[in-house]
């Protein structure tokens, strides 16, 4: 019997996990994937937003301004990448000032700090690649960027070490109450794997959270899937866009931004189109049709030659557009964390705290005195000066051994991810930790080395690597016997 069940282990999931790693207790985290940050905390815009654009008074508002107030120091506790580089809100024509006024009004209420509305020559000073047509913007200095696999695997893994254990490949297919002979209630899930038991259940379960809410829930919610395209430019981009930036938003929420990334690529997206496939992660013409044209609104030059890859991510839209947040009513120990669409990811740290400590509450957990709240990230050893790289690789030779020519990744760095806690076991799980993979190429020359290392590491046939665990074999068959 654990005390609490975390179903999910995307941002959210983990946030949670970390945060309920502080308490005494047993702690379990079910994943359907393979790793952690696999759905939705994966393939998005990767930003902290300041809190301007969410509803006055929602709980997105509450969370955003918490969360993105959080997210300096856990980066530095938990030693991931983040970088408070501001966001750009533009008008493209005279006419939309009043809405950036309108927007600056919103977030003053929201509490976010600094926030103010620059005309075009300012706005040329902050953002010298700006094109033509935007005519002024509302200026947030409070927004960041970060890495959202970094943030993911950075709170997962402080919870492995804090105790929490995590279940991959387990697909949660029910969850009912039950009663001991006592009377004490608890929860009953059922999973690919057997049967769980648990004081507590939260579902973190991302555009699934609706079907595990109405398995227990008289109030019925409903999840769709919002489709958003991305393109990512080369590294070779890095420092043409400064800022984050938006144009005034429409229908579907922001629309398009430009934005660096922290790794030094510039990305455009997303799109939004409403589908029924929680799966439905294939990229489509149309939608970077409609991102080149709405960037170009932005820029007039923008570097489209240098697009390295694209990709497709889902939002868990529910359609009071507002986080469903805390222990469902007529389902008492059942935590929902249901509706983490934009800002989900900068809210997650807040959301994780104020979970775990109503679980706390609600359980009777105390305090984890051996509960340790920092972490030590992935050595990047091309960041040290040569003196200490000469030092390392006399030490540790497979340091010295490029495996990843695009980001500069070592056998060193790949040996790491897959032997830290909740190591990599795909090619998509060291791409995520050490960005082997993720340059111009896109792994073509790299893979077949990394999944070398990854079959030594885990004593495994090569041809039993995967690229992102079930059925995404790599090595498909043979062309003739091996010797």
């Amino acid at each position: 019997m654990y005390d609490v069940v975390i179903i999910g282990a995307g941002v959210t999931g983990c946030a949670i996990a970390r945060f309920l790693s502080a308490y005494r207790g047993s702690f379990c985290v079910l994943e359907r994937s393979e790793d952690v940050c696999t759905g939705t905390s994966k393939a998005n815009s990767a930003i902290i937003h300041a809190g301007f654009d969410a509803a006055h008074g929602s709980l997105m508002a509450k969370y955003n301004l918490l969360g993105s107030r959080m997210y300096p120091e856990l980066a530095k506790e938990l030693d991931f990448e983040y970088k408070n580089n501001g966001s750009l809100v533009l008008a493209l024509h005279e006419e939309d000032i009043h809405k950036l006024e309108a927007l600056m009004e919103n977030g003053r209420k929201n509490g976010v700090e600094k926030l103010e509305i620059v005309g075009r020559e300012r706005l040329k000073e902050l953002e010298p690649a700006i094109g033509h047509v935007p005519v002024a913007a509302l200026y947030a200095p409070t927004a960041g960027i970060i890495c959202p696999f970094g943030a993911t695997i950075a709170f997962a893994e402080n919870a492995c070490t804090n105790g929490v254990e995590f279940r991959f490949d387990t697909e949660v297919k029910g969850v009912s109450p039950a009663e001991d002979e006592s009377g004490e209630r608890y929860w009953v899930i059922q999973t690919a794997h057997g049967v769980i038991h648990s004081r507590a259940v939260v579902n973190a379960a991302g555009v699934y959270s609706d079907i595990l809410h109405n398995m227990v829930s008289a109030d019925k919610i409903h999840i769709t899937p919002r489709r958003g395209d991305y393109l990512l430019l080369d590294r070779k981009t890095g420092g043409y866009v400064k800022h984050t930036v938006f144009q005034v938003p429409g229908k579907f929420g922001k629309g398009v931004l430009v934005s660096p990334t922290v790794h030094g690529n510039t990305i455009i997206g997303p799109t939004a189109e409403d589908i029924d496939d929680k799966e439905g992660v294939e990229t489509t013409a149309e939608g970077f049709d409609d991102l080149m044209e709405k960037a170009g609104f932005a820029f007039d030059d923008l570097p489209l030659r240098e697009v390295i890859t694209s990709f497709a991510g889902l939002r868990a839209h529910e359609a009071r557009h507002d986080f469903i947040l805390g222990e469902v009513k007529d389902a008492p120990g059942f935590f929902d964390c249901a509706g983490i669409e934009s800002p989900g990811l900068t809210a997650a740290p807040a959301i994780g705290k104020e979970i775990a400590g109503q679980l706390a509450d609600k359980l009777g957990l105390k305090e984890n005195p051996d509960f340790v709240g920092t972490r030590k990230g992935f050595l990047d050893a091309k960041s040290l000066p040569l003196d200490e790289i000469a030092v390392l690789v006399k030490e540790k030779p497979e340091y010295g051994r490029i495996v990843c020519r695009c980001e500069q990744v070592s056998e060193g760095a790949i040996i790491d991810a897959i032997r830290r806690p909740l190591g990599a076991r795909s090619l998509d799980g060291v791409k995520r930790r050490v960005r082997a993979g993720m340059g111009r190429c896109q792994g073509g020359f790299c893979s077949p080395r990394i999944m070398d290392i990854l079959a030594r590491e885990w004593g495994v046939d090569p041809a039993d690597i995967t690229k992102a665990g079930g059925h995404s074999s790599v090595i498909v068959g043979l062309v003739k016997d091996r010797v």
